[in-house]
């Protein structure tokens, strides 16, 4: 097996980001958590306060034999809206931006790649507003946030928001998907 890769990523909600990536074929784990504060062991309380500069954010294990991360990056852009300043759909504040934190200067070239063809093609009709920075300390979430659309998916939130997001993976994706998905 190939050296595994991490990936840290804040789409708004961490609950969405994390029940994309889990049915990508490739990744062998994703955690929601917290990266880019200043606090130490922030809770979700204080994170959704909006004053520790923490974002939520998914940080996933992949195996770049099966998933390279340029492919981890594409289907993040297409499963949130990275147009939006500090907000996903009804979810406002800065835990909430869209950002991609980079472990290596590879990877922080892929996202500028990233960004640039999707920029060039007119993907979104909005700029990209989605920050690129250099990984921090990441903070594991609550264990009740791990794999939450899979525990409760017809909480409201899950079937009306996460849902939608995670059969657009599936379509657009569905050559990436887990055997099992």
């Amino acid at each position: 097996m190939a050296k595994l890769e991490i990936a840290t990523l804040g789409g708004g909600c961490f609950w969405c980001v994390e029940a994309v990536y889990l049915e990508a074929a490739g990744v062998t784990s994703v955690m929601s958590g917290y990266m880019g504060g200043a606090k130490p062991n922030p809770t979700y309380e204080q994170v959704c306060g909006g004053n520790t500069g923490h974002v939520e954010v998914v940080q996933l294990k992949f195996d770049p034999t099966v998933i390279t991360y340029r492919d981890v990056l594409e289907i993040f852009f297409a499963t949130h809206d990275p147009t939006t300043l500090n907000r996903q759909g009804n979810d406002a504040g800065t835990q909430y931006r869209s950002v991609i934190f980079y472990y290596s200067p590879e990877q922080k070239a892929t996202a500028e790649a990233v960004i640039r063809d999707l920029t060039a093609e007119k993907a979104f009709p909005n700029p990209i507003v989605t920050a690129i920075e250099p990984a921090t300390e990441f903070y594991p979430a609550e264990d009740y946030h791990q794999q939450y659309f899979e525990n409760h998916p017809n909480q409201p939130y899950c079937a009306f928001v996460v849902s939608p997001k995670v059969q657009k993976f599936r379509k657009k994706f569905a050559e990436r998907l887990k055997a099992s998905a």
